[in-house]
């Protein structure tokens, strides 16, 4: 089968990059993306796209109108594709069986079932969304309950590899691209099919064909595995702020090793993110629902030890200054969860802001790309704040990193953004404006702590022991 029709379900961070890039690279594929919202419909038409990727734009503007097409009419687009792919939001249960752990399927089932009430055509099925194992059995039966003659669904896995920041540097040239079936005749031709669409830029031996659990699995796998790393350096860093040892040094060692490599050995105040924590706690409720009580807290753990580390870096500001932030002013250097995306959920600056306003300081934040509208929502959520009121009395957002540092007690360097770098801010020019003694928490090991001591900043950095203002 030759597929000449591409309809994605979801205009989010998964099917918005992942489909503007096979329409770049396949221009002899029409490729039609479509969402409900009309917003971000609209966005997405417009000259302001709704999401920050380096290179998106390039991408997106050269092919738009071409052969990429976005659109709020679900229906025709799922009639006139060949292969759609399911790429809506699975956020983690708030409430109900598995809150808190198991993922939240009601808009995977909403768009399978869709798909099968409008399609007047066989189709093939592509499962893109991060889902736990076994998703696609309710896919499946869902679509094979409302066949009608003559009209067969074939169900793919393709999870998405991607990291935000580089989303379109990781499809242009992916690790591997992953795509499971069900080893039948018709599911390995279905395979094939998909198989043929990425082979028009990545490398065959890149493609790896496998059954469709093993797909899903391999997902939730991976990012569960990066996450522990993380937790697992982040535990370290502990140590090392007891010890004397320095966590850069302990990573550049341990990474060093050929069976480890350096690669998410990185100290920080804690991983965010769309996918690492929902998807370890996936495979945490996976573990529970067989059984296996021994690996579920094996990768609760990483998790747990996630919100451990944003505590600790939040008592070790307070301690530092002088045991109490009450009406101090602390200016917070970055909200995305990462650099080089707008993209907050999970941040660890959520989590320090929340703590910073119940201890009643003053936060002034900055960050490049987050929209002051997202980081209210973010806020405002339940249990993060009580009121939008209480928000507004302690939260300043500002239009630059001096404007937050401007008569600051502390700053914190949340995000490691490259302008908040020493070689691209003027700390001197910071300094000066701040009250004295000037604390700095570098969050990311980013800055240049010895070069900052001797300007004058009181320097903490997570990992290492330096007290404030030592040498």
């Amino acid at each position: 089968m030759t597929v000449k029709k591409i309809c994605c379900i979801g205009a989010g961070y998964v099917g918005g990059p992942t489909c503007a890039v096979i329409a770049y690279k396949c221009p002899g594929i029409q490729v039609t993306i479509v969402d409900l919202n009309q917003a971000r419909i609209d966005a997405w038409n417009s000259d302001n796209l709704p999401i920050y990727e380096p290179g998106l734009e390039d991408v997106v503007f050269a092919r738009r109108g071409k052969n990429l097409f976005f659109s709020t009419d679900v229906d025709k687009a799922i009639n006139d594709a060949d292969l759609i792919f399911v790429s809506v939001n699975t956020p983690t249960k708030k409430t109900g069986m598995g809150a808190g752990s198991a993922a939240d399927l009601a808009y995977v089932e909403s768009a399978t079932r869709r798909i099968a009430e409008v399609a007047t055509s066989s189709k093939i099925v592509v499962e893109k969304s991060t889902v736990p194992c076994r998703t696609a059995q309710s896919m499946r039966t869902i679509l094979e309950a409302n066949c009608r003659e003559n009209i067969r669904f074939d169900i793919l896995s393709n999870p998405e590899f991607l990291a935000e920041g580089t989303a379109i540097t990781d499809l242009f040239n992916p690790d591997r691209v992953l795509i499971g079936a069900l080893q039948t005749e018709e599911g390995l031709k279905a395979q094939q099919a998909l198989v043929e669409i990425y082979t028009h830029w990545v490398p065959i031996e890149r493609v790896i064909t496998t059954n469709l659990w093993s797909s899903e699995l391999s997902k939730l796998a991976a990012n569960a595995m990066l996450a522990q790393r993380i937790s697992s350096i982040n535990a370290l860093s502990a140590i090392c702020e007891a010890t004397g040892a320095d966590v850069d040094e302990v990573a550049y060692a341990c990474g060093r090793d050929s069976r480890i490599g350096p690669k998410f050995l990185k100290a920080s105040v804690g991983f965010g993110g769309s996918c690492f924590q929902k998807d370890i706690l996936n495979l945490v409720y996976l573990a529970e629902q067989f059984h296996l009580p021994e690996v579920a807290a094996y990768w609760r753990q990483v998790v747990i030890m996630n919100e451990y580390q944003k505590e600790r870096f939040v008592h070790r500001i307070i301690s530092t200054l002088f045991n109490t932030i009450t009406n101090k002013k602390i200016a917070v250097l970055g909200f995305a969860f990462k650099k080089d995306t707008g993209d907050t959920r999970e941040s660890a600056a959520i989590t320090l802001i929340k703590d910073f306003i119940q201890e009643h300081a003053r936060v002034h934040l900055y960050d490049p790309k987050v929209e002051h509208a997202q980081i209210y929502m973010d806020l405002i959520e339940p249990g993060v704040a009580d009121s939008k009121a209480q928000v507004e009395k302690h939260l300043t957002i500002c239009s630059s990193a001096y404007e937050a540092c401007q008569d600051a007690d502390a700053v914190v360097v949340v995000t490691e953004w490259d302008e908040f770098k020493d070689t691209h801010l003027d700390y001197q020019k910071i300094y000066d404006s701040m009250h004295k003694p000037a604390f700095i928490f570098d969050g990311r090991l980013i800055l240049d702590a010895p070069k900052l001591r001797k300007m004058g900043f009181k320097v903490e950095v997570i990992g290492k022991h330096n007290l404030a203002g030592t040498a």
